[in-house]
C-alpha cells in the first residue's frame, strides 16, 4: 500500500518515534517494521537535529524571536518535519529514531498528539558491554564515541565517559526516564531487547496494538536486512547499526571486569511501573537471568 489520495492531495503521513537506549534493539525494530510496505522506518535521521536547530534560533534570546509570534512556532516546526518525512518516503506512516526523543515528551504530545513513543530498553549492564565490543572490534580505528585519550584509555575511562548524563548512554538513560514518570508517559512503550531477540513475533504483535495498527502478515524473522556501513565507518565503529539476518536471542559471556558490571546493574527502572503510566513489554523481574520467559501479555503493564 503505497500514499493514500484524497481528492487529489496526499493524505498526511502518520507520525511516531523510535528512542530509548543504545544497543538496545531500534535498528533492529526498525529493520522488522520496515518490512511493512505501509511503514518507513530507519536509523536515526536528520530530523531531531533540524527540530533542536529550529528551537535553538526560534527561542528567547535570539533575534528571530523577536521577528516571530509565538503561533509562529509550532506552525513552522511542523512544515519541517512534514517537508523532511515526505522528502524522504512516501509511505503512509513514518517512524523516526532519535535517542533524544524522550526528552522532548511535550513537544511532541503538542505537535502530534496522536503520535507515540517506542523505546527499546536493555540491562544498563548490557549496553556497556555491547560498545565495549564494538570498540574492541577495531583496535586501529580511534572511534568518535570518545573525546580524546584519556577517555579512550582504559574500559574503565570509557564506561565512565558513556555514562555522562550528556553523553551516549547517559544522556539516553536519564531522557528515558524522564519520559517514563513524566505526564506524557502514557504515549510511551518500552520494548526490551531480550524479549524482542528471544519473541521477535508476538513483540512485534504487542507493538502494532499499541500503535493502533492492523497485524502485517508479511514480516520475516529469519531474512532481516539493515546495514549503514558508510555512517558507520565515518563514526569509526564498524557494525554499529548492522543487524544479524535472523532475529534470535545468543547468549554470551561480558567483557566487562566484574566490579564494573555490577557497577551499571540495578538501572532498569522500567522493571517497576508504579509511578508511571507506560507500558512495557519486559521480562518478569523475578525470572532467572539466563532464562527470563515472562509470557508477553502478561509483560505489558497499562
Amino acid at each position: 500500500m503505497s500514499l493514500v489520495a484524497q481528492r487529489g492531495k496526499l493524505a498526511p503521513q502518520k507520525l511516531h518515534f523510535i528512542s530509548g537506549l543504545p544497543r538496545s534493539g531500534s535498528t533492529l525494530l526498525s529493520a522488522l517494521l520496515r518490512q511493512n510496505p505501509r511503514f518507513h522506518a530507519s536509523m536515526s535521521s536528520a530530523l531531531a537535529p533540524l527540530v533542536a536547530a529550529n528551537l535553538n534560533i526560534m527561542g528567547s534570546g535570539t533575534e528571530v524571536s523577536l521577528l516571530l509570534e509565538e503561533s509562529q512556532r509550532p506552525a513552522i516546526l511542523k512544515a519541517v518535519v512534514a517537508a523532511f518525512c515526505r522528502t524522504t518516503t512516501d509511505r503512509e506512516i513514518f517512524f523516526d529514531t532519535n535517542r533524544q526523543w524522550t526528552a522532548r515528551m511535550p513537544l511532541l504530545a503538542d505537535m502530534f498528539p496522536e503520535s507515540k513513543v517506542i523505546a527499546c530498553v536493555r540491562d544498563v549492564p548490557w549496553v556497556m558491554d555491547s560498545l565495549e565490543r564494538m570498540f574492541r572490534k577495531d583496535p586501529y580505528e580511534n572511534t568518535r564515541m570518545f573525546g580524546n585519550d584519556g577517555e579512550r584509555a582504559t574500559v574503565y575511562s570509557r564506561t565512565e565517559a558513556l555514562a555522562r548524563h550528556n553523553r551516549l548512554v547517559g544522556l539516553a538513560w536519564t531522557s528515558l526516564k524522564e519520559a517514563f514518570y513524566g505526564e506524557h508517559s502514557k504515549r510511551l512503550l518500552i520494548v526490551d531487547y531480550e524479549i524482542l531477540t528471544r519473541a521477535p513475533e508476538k513483540t512485534l504483535k504487542l507493538v502494532y496494538q499499541f500503535m493502533g495498527e492492523s497485524w502485517y502478515k508479511g514480516h520475516d524473522f529469519d531474512h532481516v536486512e539493515f546495514d549503514a556501513e558508510r555512517f558507520d565507518e565515518a563514526l569509526g565503529v564498524k557494525g554499529l547499526h548492522k543487524v544479524r539476518p535472523k532475529v534470535e536471542f545468543k547468549a554470551r559471556k561480558t567483557v566487562l571486569p566484574p566490579d564494573l558490571f555490577r557497577k551499571f546493574e540495578g538501572m532498569d527502572f522500567w522493571k517497576d511501573t508504579a509511578g508511571t503510566s507506560a507500558s512495557v513489554i519486559v521480562a518478569q523481574q523475578t525470572a532467572p537471568a539466563a532464562r527470563k520467559a515472562a509470557t508477553l501479555e502478561e509483560a505489558v503493564a497499562e
